[in-house]
């Protein structure tokens, strides 16, 4: 694909997944590295900090540096998810982190089975039980409505994550508070959210709110009733009490330490 074609998938959801979306910008940058590409990129997801993290780090370095970071972290992530999943596992993850397909494919032998819900209104839980049926791991798929009944067996949850704020606090894909509370006050089941570090957004250390996507509403209903009021929130935030640990290439940390260690670590970060 050129830049353009790029551009077009990242902003039409044809590439999903935050660091997918972060490698793509970074080979459309590859294609025209100019300031003029790094604000068109940012601003096909600006709610997107490991797209705007990558490119600055692209920009101060380079795009081979920027993407060779993302292949260690993700060996990292791997390696420390080993003492994590427990023999017998049954695990609940909700919508498509290649992270979290990664980390499910690589305990396969002691994964007993997957629960997953589609997530609409784009069906990215499809992608997440394609990826792992075809590695051979039982998988259930649920109707969104019935997350709770996905997650009565599980004792282990497994989120991605599209942002992590400066109080610890997690930005994922909508229905995702929904599962970290019944996760916590209800199953008792630990959530762990996996993630690349990348993903912490700078600009909360700066700004008090952090902007919750919208998307269109013929996600919902191409040809609804007139004077129908529809919302498509594409995310919510999960209280950091309900996470268990966020796992990074930094290690498995409570969500306070991780956002320390990130700031200590990333001084390029802007």
């Amino acid at each position: 694909m050129d830049f353009n074609q790029i551009c077009k998938a990242i902003k039409e959801v044809k590439i999903q997944g935050a660091e997918n979306v972060a490698i793509a910008a970074l080979n459309a940058y590859s294609l025209k590295p100019s300031k003029e590409s790094i604000k068109k990129l940012i601003s096909l997801r600006p709610t997107e900090p490991a797209l705007r993290n990558a490119l600055n780090f692209a920009q101060l370095y380079s795009v081979k540096a920027a993407l060779s970071h993302f292949e260690h972290a993700r060996d990292k992530i791997l390696n420390y998810s080993k003492d994590l999943i427990k023999k017998n596992s049954i695990v609940y993850t909700h919508c498509h982190s290649s992270t979290v397909t990664g980390i499910i494919i690589y305990n396969k032998n002691k994964i007993k089975s997957v629960n997953c819900t589609e997530t609409r209104p784009l069906f990215q839980g499809r992608k997440t039980a394609k990826e792992l049926v075809s590695a051979r791991i039982p998988v259930t798929l649920y109707v969104d409505s019935a997350m709770r009944l996905a997650l009565k067996d599980a004792n282990i949850v497994l989120i991605g994550a599209d942002s992590i704020l400066k109080d610890g606090s997690v930005i994922n894909k909508i229905g995702s508070e929904l599962v970290a509370e019944a996760a916590f006050y209800d199953f008792k089941a630990p959530l762990y959210v996996c993630s690349d570090s990348w993903k912490f957004d700078p600009q909360s250390l700066h700004k008090k709110e952090t902007k919750i996507e919208y998307r269109s509403t013929k996600e919902i209903w191409d040809n609804p009733p007139k004077n129908l009021n529809i919302l498509n929130p594409a995310f919510e935030k999960i209280n950091p009490k309900l996470i268990k640990g966020i796992i990074s290439e930094f290690g498995v940390l409570k969500p306070e330490d991780f956002v320390n260690k990130v700031i200590k670590n990333y001084k390029w970060m802007k």
